[in-house]
């Protein structure tokens, strides 16, 4: 721990900032240098309560305030986050690691939700059908929950909350946002935007914490909906758990996300694609491509290429401008992420490129970038989720195989395909068992006007992310029937059948 270090990171609850009352307190680490940056306060019960009791108290006037108003807030919010993208991207960078114009690139990709978030008005309009029996109208509309909780993991700490909170609260709901641990701030730096833009106290709280904090979101009566982001065994619980109360949920797990490349191919973009999405944040992306798979003759050029490609990229700080690649977010990560490559060349795997051998000054948790040969589906390498600079490639003989070998595998997230042929594309794409497919796309994130989850063992519940699907978790339908008779003074139109159309 440095001697310097004295900054204690609170919670924001109703607009303020408020100490944890647990007397528990975690590191934020600088991960390009090792040293203690910080100590972030852990939520006890009590303080998930005051957050979810201030998000009750916004909800009532909240969710009264007009459409119109609402978005007005929405647009003055992103229009911050905007002006505040350097400051945002520093705090992410000095907490996760990763280099500063990734995390821009985060935050952008955030903003999108916010935008789309700004057309409220147009995303809630509701049904009417006239004259569905005579003298009668059917409409529908949709009304918001009440409080949601987002329960986010560290390595989107901007992103994956923004996935969350801006169609919550635009839908008329309040929120409490319980971050990472690990790299805290930026959701702090986000509550004091929201409050500047004119958000009301109380609609948008921040409590910090671990196991318990979370815990106590799950179990809490006045909370009606959870949104996750993490690993697949805790979503698996949190699903379970918050379902087992009742509430409506949302949990994104685990990924092992595949990219085919034909023999088709153009081998120069697709390395360089690769490159970036098996090591950009380090590998720390939900989205990370983890796994190549070769088709026939291209293996050999393509493992060559992504040889030299993967010794080229500069690591370095996250605040270094001339940084590519940062470290990772904890030494625990790095030690872990070590262990993975040393199990991987065990098990008979081929380390083409060996990221423990890299040297990086000032003492941080850096994993160089790391390339594997041969990898086979009985490897622990190719079954776990690695989540670090860990890049392997199975090779295979055909499309067949390479479509069975991802369908295969319990994860579902992404998968990519790096191809010539639209026919090939096309049959992959209708045949492969996953949420997200990109054709020469390695990282096929969905735009914020579509929705963003995988399948099998990478989601738990009927919901994906953001979207339309964000609109539809963040709300429920109300269907109305009305009808405006004649006076009938003596009692008559009446009667004791069930009612029909007519």
């Amino acid at each position: 721990m440095s001697a310097t270090t004295s900054r204690t990171i609170d919670h924001r609850i109703a607009g303020r900032s408020v100490p944890a009352t647990s007397g528990r307190t975690a590191p934020v680490w600088d991960p390009a240098t090792g040293e203690e940056q910080a100590r972030v306060g852990l939520a006890s019960a009590a303080d998930v309560d005051a957050a979810v009791r201030a998000a009750t108290a916004a909800f009532e006037r909240w969710s009264e305030v007009s459409l119109t108003r609402r978005a007005r807030i929405m647009f003055r919010f992103r229009d911050l986050v905007d002006e505040h993208l350097d400051e945002l991207a520093r705090v992410v960078a000095s907490e996760h690691g990763k280099v500063v114009e990734d995390a821009k690139g985060e935050i952008i990709r955030g903003l999108e939700v916010v935008e789309l978030a700004c057309g409220l008005p147009h995303l809630l309009k509701g049904e009417f059908s006239d004259q569905v029996s005579g003298g009668v109208d059917a409409l529908a509309f949709r009304q918001p929950l009440g409080v949601c909780a987002g329960i986010t993991p560290f390595n989107f700490p901007v992103m994956v909350p923004m996935w969350m909170h801006p169609m919550a609260i635009a839908t008329g709901n309040t929120f409490v946002l319980k971050p990472s641990e690990r790299d805290p701030s930026a959701s702090n730096l986000v509550a004091e935007l929201y409050a500047e833009a004119g958000l009301p106290e109380g609609v948008f709280n921040v409590v910090h914490g671990d196991r318990e904090a979370v815990d106590a979101l799950l179990a809490h009566p006045d909370v009606a909906a959870v949104s996750f982001v993490g690993s697949t065994p805790v979503a698996r619980y949190v699903h379970r758990t918050a379902s087992e109360h009742g509430k409506r949920v949302q949990a994104l797990g685990g990924a092992k996300n595949h990219a085919v490349v034909l023999p088709d191919a153009d081998l120069g973009f697709a390395a360089a694609q690769l490159t970036a999405a098996g090591y950009g944040s380090a590998g720390q992306r939900c989205m990370a491509i983890s796994v190549v798979v070769a088709v026939g003759e291209v293996a050999d050029p393509l493992v060559e290429r992504l040889s030299a490609r993967a010794r080229e990229v500069r690591v370095g700080p996250g605040l270094d401008p001339e940084s590519e690649m940062g470290p990772v977010v904890t030494p625990e990560a790095r030690d872990r992420i070590r262990a993975s490559i040393a199990t991987g060349e065990r098990a008979g795997a081929t380390p083409v490129v060996d990221g423990r051998e890299l040297e990086v000054d000032g003492g941080g948790f850096f994993v160089g970038p790391t390339l594997f040969d041969h990898v086979t589906p009985d490897m622990e390498i190719y079954r776990d989720e690695i989540f670090g600079p860990v890049l392997g490639v199975v090779r295979v003989g055909s499309l067949d195989e390479a479509i069975a070998l991802i369908n295969r595998n319990r994860f579902a997230n992404g998968a990519a395909i790096f191809t010539g042929s639209g026919e090939a594309a096309r049959t992959f794409q209708r045949r492969v068992e996953v949420g997200m497919v990109g054709v020469n796309v390695p990282i096929p994130v969905p735009m914020a006007f579509h929705s963003f989850g995988g399948w099998k063992d990478s989601l738990f519940g009927d919901h994906h992310i953001h979207g339309p699907e964000g609109i539809r978790f963040s709300t429920r339908a109300k269907a109305v029937t009305v009808r405006w008779p004649e006076r009938h003074d003596d009692g008559a139109g009446g009667g004791m059948s069930f009612p029909t159309a007519s």
